[in-house]
């Protein structure tokens, strides 16, 4: 009888994932979040990808430090938003942002780009993303 790798509750992996998105955001690092949480940067790692879930208690915790409403971690959750007209759930759209927010070139870029005052520098920049990717 051979052992079969339990894949993460959907749910776990999106609290993980904002939970990554706003400590990467803070450019805080896995080791401080830990510290701050008393236990290791190994264990910040497991509850990122939702290998280990967070409970209640943790969860609370982790909030406090990253200064949010428990409830940022739910805010597009799969399962728990209703379809748009456009045919994608507010969930599939939040998860599509909070991905590419999680990756570093993301971070970066979105920290950059707000830092760009003016309204007509940030449309050309978008047109210039637009044209280079296969977007029609």
């Amino acid at each position: 009888m051979s052992k079969e790798k339990k894949e993460p509750n959907p749910i776990d992996v999106h609290v993980g994932g904002k939970v990554r998105l706003k400590r990467t955001m803070m450019s805080m690092s896995q080791e401080k979040l830990g510290d701050s949480l008393g236990v290791t940067f190994q264990q910040v790692q497991k509850y990122e990808k939702g290998v280990n879930r967070i409970g209640a208690s943790r969860l609370q915790q982790i909030a406090a430090v990253l200064n949010v409403p428990v409830s940022f971690f739910f805010d597009g959750a799969p399962g728990l938003e209703a379809d748009t007209a456009a045919g994608m759930s507010e969930a599939d759209s939040s998860s599509y942002v909070t991905d590419f927010l999680s990756t570093a070139e993301g971070l970066q870029l979105n920290r950059s780009f707000v830092k760009i005052k003016d309204p007509q520098v940030r449309k050309k920049i978008i047109d210039l993303v637009r044209s280079l990717s296969d977007e029609e």
